[in-house]
């Protein structure tokens, strides 16, 4: 893989598509990730707000972070008693 040159979220097949100048492409499908890493839809949520808004720190966070921690950390969830 050379440089990136693209990273964005393609709303027909749910993956944040990443292209890079050798014409090489990474798709991450976002529902299997939420599917695989999410417990609650607070997680979920927030692995949302980051796909549509920032797709280049989500990519990022799945491909070289530790999204369940990641997401152990931003995420609060409280049951109702």
């Amino acid at each position: 893989m050379k440089r990136l040159i693209s990273c964005e979220y393609n709303f027909d097949n749910c993956c944040v598509e990443l292209k890079f100048t050798d014409g090489s492409m990474i798709a991450i499908d976002t529902i299997a990730v939420e599917n695989e890493v999410a417990d609650n839809m607070y997680q979920r949520s927030e692995l949302d707000y980051l796909i549509y808004n920032a797709p280049f720190e989500y990519a990022d966070l799945i491909l070289n972070g530790d999204p369940e921690t990641y997401l152990k950390a931003v995420t609060e969830y409280k049951p109702l008693d």
